[in-house]
């Protein structure tokens, strides 16, 4: 008699792969670096891959002092606690002439011959003591405006076993906001008409509820008149309007372009700013967040002073520090704009504001503590003296008792 029908058999595979993240880092004021003396570095905010925390560690006057100064050093840091941190590394030199000579030391392309570099605790490095000849940077393409850029990838070596798969069951994803907005959209069930500008729209009272503590008290508070099926509502616009219905009712953020019929970039930017306001006044907390970090993403020199403007009065903290660190790293080209215009003769005290960020960065470079810590995805150290930054903008503080008035001067 066999027993080769009570045979069991099993199975598992290993997995190696790498967890990549890139972080550019620019060094403006490149030449107010140098003379720190060899060993001594500038660093990149921290950035996150793979689990682990990094920075790019640059040395104008190299890590070697027996090198006396002649070549930069560049090193990628492990930053946060580890150990026998298995990771490829790849250093890019931007070329900023536009012809894409770029200078690039990738660990990635040599994967096969040597393997991964391992780290081996918190402050191991991977990199170059001798990364470039500092005669040569200074008069290459590398070198504009006395600025340098890098770009800098980290993959993280990951090991995971997978067993034998076990049959499942697909579950497709949630659809109450689809169903929810068929109601809105065929008008099912609404209850409630509000009149915006020449347009009307109809929704239900229950699920503006839901989602607003404004229309809660509304139409179910101790004020508030569960029995209205009319309401009037001014200084918004009716495509804003539709667009908060939009996400009242999928939770979701509305395309621009489904609302205002524009592809442009500074449409969005414009309804955006709308409707942060709009979420706002209506307590979509959610909506307001999501307007945020849309309004982050699209920040830039035109649209920078606006912004500031927008997440002063409504209270956005996180947005308003990003656009005052942005402004005042390209002040000049900010100044020049009709945004800044508007802030200049409305918002007087967020001039004061944006000096002072100007000069707490003037005062962090000359420290040699680089700015603030917070992790993104690119970061820069701006070379930048206090008496050129008077220069740029001159602004006096008047003291009054009803008023503070800020004002720049020719």
């Amino acid at each position: 008699m066999n027993n080769f029908d009570q045979t069991t058999y099993s199975g598992s595979k290993s997995i190696n792969e790498s967890v990549n993240g890139s972080h550019d880092f620019t060094i403006r004021g490149y030449s107010l670096a140098k003379g720190m003396g060899a060993g001594k570095y500038i660093s990149s905010d921290t950035f996150t891959v793979g689990g682990y925390d990094w920075a790019i560690y640059f040395y104008p006057d190299g890590k070697n002092l027996e090198d006396n100064s002649t070549y930069v050093s560049v090193f990628i840091a492990l930053a946060s606690e580890g150990s026998d941190v298995r990771a490829l590394f790849e250093l890019t030199l931007l070329d900023q002439s536009g012809k894409g000579k770029h200078k690039v030391h990738s660990h990635f392309d040599r994967a096969l011959e040597s393997g991964p570099y391992t780290l081996k605790y918190r402050g191991s490095m991977w990199g170059y003591k001798r990364f470039f000849r500092r005669q040569s940077l200074e008069t290459s393409d590398y070198l504009k405006d006395d600025c340098l850029s890098m770009h800098c990838t980290v993959g993280v070596v990951r090991n995971r076993v997978e067993g034998p798969k076990h049959f499942t069951i697909a579950i497709p994803p949630s659809d109450m906001g689809q169903n929810l907005n068929y109601l809105l959209e065929t008008e099912t069930g609404c209850d409630i008409l509000f009149r915006v500008g020449d347009e009307t729209f109809k929704a239900h009272k229950l699920i503006l509820a839901a989602r607003s503590p404004v229309f809660r008290a509304q139409f179910f508070g101790l004020v508030g008149n569960p029995n209205m099926d009319e309401v009037a509502l001014e200084d918004i616009e009716p495509s804003i309007f539709k667009a908060m219905l939009f996400f009242i009712y999928s939770d979701t953020l509305p395309d621009s372009q489904q609302f205002t019929g524009s592809m442009s970039t500074s449409t969005s930017t414009i309804m955006i700013q709308h409707l942060l306001a709009a979420a706002d006044r209506f307590g979509l907390d959610r909506l307001k967040q999501l307007c945020e970090a849309k309004l982050c993403e699209e920040v830039n020199v035109d649209t920078v002073a606006t912004t500031l403007s927008l997440a002063d009065q409504h209270r956005c903290s996180q947005l308003k520090a990003i656009c005052l660190k942005f402004a005042s790293a390209n002040l000049g080209a900010v100044m020049q704009t009709e945004g800044f215009k508007y802030v200049e003769e409305t918002c007087p005290l967020l001039l004061s504001e944006l000096l002072e960020t100007v000069a707490s960065a003037a005062v962090d470079e000359r420290s040699g503590e680089g700015g603030l810590t917070r992790k993104r995805s690119g970061s820069s150290i701006i070379g930048l003296d206090l008496a050129a930054a008077a220069g740029a903008v001159h602004m006096v503080v008047e003291d009054d008792p009803n008023v503070r008035r800020v004002r720049r001067r020719a």
